[in-house]
């Protein structure tokens, strides 16, 4: 596992597991034989293992594996010499291309106004498209995001100019699918519909309006932890479901919806449960942030910030000014969310947040309650 909760386990993947998934990408996720594909998640991690290695090997495709660190630029490099046919990437790489390339543009005030006008809206939005895909390389059929939840507000741009990706859910444990669809019939903020060998419900009384633990048996799932049945049996029941430990709903056509991990989860003042994912992609939008983590001290919401130093220095904006400008994005941000998700102070951190190998925030080294 990645360890985005805590410790990593060695997690045991059968046969059938990989078979499950292999098939299903076959089946359903469009590459052909021959087709080039570039590898640049970790290949001990099932998502880069399963679907950037296995699955396009099992097809003939060309697989050109990166060996430098998979930063924008290295990326958008390769994707220029490779032209891969599919792209599989954790959220991470996405949402900086968003921030960096397209927010800027975006954000302008003569182009917030001419996005608004019909038909002109259209032909920018084609040209941002048409940009965007070149940057990847430009002959994808389809990029595939997963492996942490999706910015919403990237996903939204996303959608209202054409993009062709999708969004999956997986973990190690079942090697690593359990969601997905394809672009065409994907339904914003959601991760898909299981797949064909898992059998996925909601731990609640009303699966579809009431979040609950995700829970899942089939082909898919793993034997169990290396050498660590008591973390085995916390995780998988004697009826053989699994507990993920995720939290969402299933709408009736059997899209599931994320809402964040159980472990993650806070508890407002009023007793209402609080996503802090939900409030980060908020707050993760701004361009003088570079990464943030929401936790709650002494009953109360708390952003740790990592600003983004390059750009406040681009803007002239020293250590002596960074404080009120935090607060201005905090005024902001409070005044997009419900009240209880309201965050009372921005706190910075000072470098970079630790994170797993496919690049979760390892949130539980910054908690606090």
């Amino acid at each position: 596992t990645s360890g985005t909760t805590g410790f990593s386990k060695g997690v045991m993947i059968p046969h059938r597991s990989l078979a499950a998934n292999v098939r299903y990408a076959q089946e359903n996720m469009p590459l052909e034989p021959g087709d080039p594909v570039v590898s640049f998640l970790p290949l001990a991690h099932t998502y880069g293992c399963a679907f950037e290695f296995l699955f396009p090997f099992t097809y003939g495709c060309h697989i050109t594996i990166l060996t430098k660190t998979p930063s924008p630029q290295v990326l958008i490099q390769a994707f220029k010499e490779i032209k891969p046919r599919l792209i599989l990437s954790v959220p991470l790489v996405i949402e900086k291309v968003y921030k960096k390339q397209l927010l800027p543009v975006i954000s302008k005030p003569t182009m917030k106004v001419l996005l608004k006008i019909p038909g002109i809206n259209k032909i920018l939005f084609k040209k941002v498209r048409e940009k965007l895909e070149t940057s990847f390389g430009g002959r994808f059929k389809e990029l595939v995001i997963g492996g942490a939840a999706f910015n919403a507000d990237a996903e939204k741009f996303f959608r209202k100019i054409g993009m062709r990706y999708a969004v999956g859910y997986g973990m190690t444990e079942c090697g690593p699918l359990i969601s997905y669809d394809a672009w065409r019939t994907a339904r914003l903020a959601s991760c898909g519909k299981a797949v064909d060998t898992l059998e996925v419900k909601i731990d609640s009384p009303d699966p579809q309006k009431t979040v609950g633990e995700i829970i899942l048996r089939g082909d898919n799932v793993m034997l169990g932890y290396y050498k660590n049945e008591k973390a085995t049996r916390e995780v998988i029941d004697e009826d053989g479901w699994m507990h993920t430990g995720d939290l969402g709903v299933i709408d009736r056509d059997g899209y599931i919806y994320i809402k964040g991990r159980s472990k993650d989860m806070l508890l407002g003042p009023s007793g209402k449960n609080i996503y802090p994912e939900e409030i980060e992609s908020i707050i993760n939008n701004y361009k003088y942030v570079s990464e943030a983590v929401v936790i709650s001290e002494d009953n109360k919401l708390v952003g740790l910030i990592y600003p983004d130093y390059e750009v406040l220095k681009a803007d002239g904006i020293g250590d002596d000014r960074l404080a009120g400008e935090l607060d201005t994005i905090r005024k902001d941000v409070n005044s997009r969310v419900p009240e209880y998700m309201a965050v009372t102070k921005f706190r910075v951190h000072p470098e970079e947040f630790a994170k797993t190998p496919k690049k979760s925030i390892k949130r539980y080294l910054y908690m606090k309650d």
